[in-house]
């Protein structure tokens, strides 16, 4: 049997530290997630593999889910495989689950919608615990004023004032199902699920509530944001170190563990 013959479709689902990582994309002198995880496939199977994620997270963000998938001639098991990997991957980034696919598997293009969770620390002191994986905002944030203006954002809208500026999309309608803010202590996670993001989507929003729980615009500003469609009258990008992405939905859902809670239990004071 011929290497095509024995060709075969691999889904991986991906978890990693983003602080270390010059985000996901292979890039010339950089250490980047798709880099590890190809030159660790090679020393396992000998085969230059292209990993195609479903979706390219920038540099210092973190996934708890994301999904990737190769095409390969090993026949390692898919899970004999997962633990092979793991056993030569860089701190910071674990394969957590795998399994075999259809040959036409895309996990970006298959992709019916996505998770991303904002960590934010609002405290007046900084947490030792939290610096890799929230940003810390020191004066008291009002979540309920964050969360009436987030309900703005709910439905399909044009998000063109919430995208980077060298964004490429070509279409700038999203769908958002959801974005819930919630407070734990000095822990305020933002959640939102969407179809899919333009660049920097995410963090602008974050950026733009921070204004709000800050008194700096009124809720209601968000929806004449989204009207004017215009970048400059949205707030600043937020840092990256306090995204996750946290899942990837399809039709039928990738089988692996629950989104890990860990990093949202750390030591309140």
């Amino acid at each position: 049997m011929n290497a095509e013959a024995a060709a075969r479709r691999i889904r991986l689902v991906v978890e990693y530290d983003g602080t270390d990582f010059a985000g996901w994309q292979r890039q010339p002198q950089q250490r980047t997630v798709q880099a590890a995880l190809e030159d660790a496939l090679f020393r396992l199977t000998g085969e230059r593999l292209v990993v195609h994620g479903a979706g390219r997270t920038d540099a210092g963000v973190h996934a708890l889910g994301q999904v990737a998938a190769i095409t390969t001639a090993s026949p390692l098991p898919a899970e004999t495989l997962r633990r092979a990997l793991c056993a030569l991957l860089p701190a910071g980034l674990s394969v957590v689950d795998a399994d075999e696919v259809d040959a036409d598997f895309d996990p970006r293009r298959h992709a019916r919608g996505k998770l991303y969770r904002y960590r934010i620390w609002n405290r007046a002191s900084r947490s030792p615990h939290e610096a890799r994986y929230a940003w810390h905002r020191s004066r008291p944030l009002d979540d309920a004023a964050m969360a009436e203006a987030a309900a703005l954002l709910v439905g399909e809208h044009d998000f063109a004032a919430f995208r980077a500026a060298d964004c490429e999309r070509r279409t700038t309608v999203r769908r958002v199902f959801s974005l819930a803010v919630r407070r734990h202590g000095a822990l305020l996670t933002l959640e939102i699920e969407a179809t899919a993001f333009l660049k920097n989507m995410v963090r602008i929003i974050v950026g733009t509530l921070d204004e709000v729980g800050r008194g700096r615009r009124p809720p209601a500003s968000l929806g004449v944001i989204l009207r004017g469609r215009d970048r400059t009258a949205a707030g600043p990008t937020a840092p990256p170190h306090g995204l996750f992405l946290v899942e990837v939905h399809y039709d039928r859902p990738v089988v692996g563990p629950p989104p890990t809670p860990v990093l949202d239990s750390a030591p309140r004071r």
